[in-house]
This record gives structure tokens, sequence and C-alpha cells, in this order.
């Protein structure tokens, strides 16, 4: 089914056409560090707002993407990876999946075709249904939301390999439903719009049509260069960065507050650990600081509505994930 027979579908009632009631919703996207939560929900809103990497770990917030159709809109939820904490970091990430776990109207869990059902999958499990189940007399769980698998990476099998991937996912849960997908290849995207739409209750349209993200737009462009820094400097990357967009500033007329043409000030700290981290992030003659610049530089004029000069500064903030006034400060 396409998104117009979504959009078109009516039912027959007293000889005449009944519109599809209008849905909408919240759902949690949940699964193992790297299992392609970003990149589905950026394919699905169908522009970057998360980081997608092949490092686990990369997602530090619960990232709001807003998905609107002619009948439905859904809050896509992208939650940092669950995963076992090790600093205080990884603690307050926990928290954040826990808080974004907390008021939703279905759960979309992501398991990667190309990888086994491991202890990882079972603890999210375990933890879904606690929040989620009842426990019935036979042993069985009966969901309080709608639970869906999404199979992500179906691009990595053949189809022999693929249905008895399903097959192992089917025995795996009692999933409400199961959507294989290829995010990356775009292949049945359109499915999972639509059973995320059928999953939804009925409801008003909750933000304008053309919002695609509850994150502000300091947040969104501090994700970006973050995501442009994993991608630059791969494994020699710190995993202990983070950047805060200090201020946007316009050009403006000090005395009479009048705008006037120039581009905006994006003023921005990234934070290191070590000194000895600095020089990572900079490069000889500060290369990669200028090639971010470059890589960035649409998104960000986009971001901001008119052309505008990132301004990045290195610093370094002492063990500032297990520290907790450090960790307030850097926005977790």
């Amino acid at each position: 089914m396409t998104d117009a027979d979504v959009t078109e579908q009516t039912s027959q009632h007293s000889g005449a056409a009944t519109p599809v009631p209008y849905r909408s919703g919240f759902v949690a996207v949940v699964g193992r560090p790297n299992v392609g939560k970003s990149t589905l929900i950026n394919a699905l809103i169908g522009t970057q707002i998360a980081i997608a990497s092949s490092r686990p770990e990369t997602t530090r917030k619960a990232i709001r993407g807003i998905l609107t159709t002619d009948n439905a809109q859904i809050v896509l939820v992208d939650t940092p990876g669950i995963h076992r904490p090790r600093t205080l970091l990884g603690q307050r990430l926990n928290d954040v999946v826990e808080e974004s776990l907390s008021d939703v109207d279905a759960v979309a869990f992501l398991l990667p075709a190309d990888q086994e059902i491991g202890p990882g999958d079972k603890r999210i499990l375990s933890r879904l249904r606690s929040d989620f189940a009842v426990k019935r007399d036979d042993g069985t769980f009966k969901w309080k939301v709608p639970l869906i698998a999404i199979v992500t990476k179906i691009d990595e099998l053949d189809r022999g390999a693929l249905i008895n991937k399903l097959i192992e996912i089917n025995e795996f849960a009692d999933f409400t439903d199961i959507v294989p997908v290829s995010a990356l290849a775009h292949d049945n995207l359109n499915e999972v719009r639509n059973v995320l739409v059928e999953n939804m209750p009925e409801g008003p349209q909750m933000y304008p049509s053309e919002q695609i993200t509850e994150e502000r737009p300091e947040d969104t462009i501090a994700e970006l260069i973050r995501g442009a820094f994993l991608e630059e400097l791969d494994d020699e990357l710190p995993h202990s960065l983070a950047v805060v967009v200090d201020s946007i500033e316009y050009p403006q007329d000090n005395d009479s507050g009048e705008s006037y043409s120039g581009k905006a000030q994006v003023i921005v700290s990234i934070y290191v650990e070590r000194d000895s981290q600095k020089p990572i992030i900079i490069g000889h003659n500060a290369e990669h600081l200028v090639r971010v610049k470059k890589k960035l530089r649409t998104a960000v004029n986009r971001i901001v509505g008119q052309k505008a000069k990132l301004d990045l500064h290195v610093k370094v903030a002492k063990g500032w994930q297990s520290d907790p006034k450090q960790l307030e400060k850097l926005g977790f």
C-alpha cells in the first residue's frame, strides 16, 4: 500500500464514503546501539535531524522527528541505545531512554537482519515488558501499546536468509507487526510509515505541518557538528567529544536594533576531556575545523535562515563524562 492509498482509503457506510480519521501519537524508536535508529528516522522524515554513524552510542538525546502525512502526524522519539552504563554520562543516557518511553503510543523495536538476536536485545525486551506489558496466567504477555518489530538492514541478506530471520524474530516476542526495511536503500519505507500510522490512536495534529523536529536550532546545529566530526575523524575521534552552540548572533545595528545584510555568527564550543585531544579535533593547520565548516555550510544556512559563519572553539572540560556539574553545563 502506498502513502496515497493510506490517504485516500475510505470506508463505505450507508452508501456514503466516510473519511479516514486523523491519527496522531508518539513512537519510541528503541534498539541496541548501532542498529540504524537514526538512519531510519532521517529516512522517514526525509532529511537529517539525527546523527547516523557506524560508531555505537552516537545518539545522546531523545531527538524527536515529526512525520506529517495528509491523515496523520507521528512524533518519532530517537532514543540513545540502551546499554550498561560505564560513566555518569552513560547513566544519564539510560535516564533519557526511561523518560522517552514513559508516555508513548507505540514502540518500534529495531532488530538488524544481519546480526543475531543477542543479550542486548533480550535486555531491551525485558525492559519493554516491564513498562508496557501484563503477564497472562499462561506466561505470555499482553501489550498495552503496539510493539512493532522493524527489521533493518535487509539489503545485507538474500531472500532465503531474510525469511529465516523474520521467522526467528516472530518467535522472539509477540509483536503486533513485523516490517522489514532498508532505510539506506529506501526499500519498504512506505510500508513502515503505513504500519506506524495504522497503530496510532485517533487524535489531532499536534505540530504545524512544516515542522520536522522538536529540537531548538542550536541543538540541531550542535548535533550536526558532532556528526561531522564523527565522520571526519572516524576511529581517532575521542568519544568524549561534546558540542554546544553558545549563541547565534544575527547582524544588527547596536543602537537601533535594525537588522542589516551580512552573515549570522554561530558561536560554538567543542569540548574534549584532555589537552592531548585538542590537536586531534583541530588537525594540522586546522584542517579538520575547515572541512567541518565547509561540509555544514549549506545545512547551517538553512537552519539559521540566512548565510551564516561557524565560529568553532575547541576547549577542555576535564573528565566531563563523570562530572555532574560539567554534564549539566553541557546539556545532559
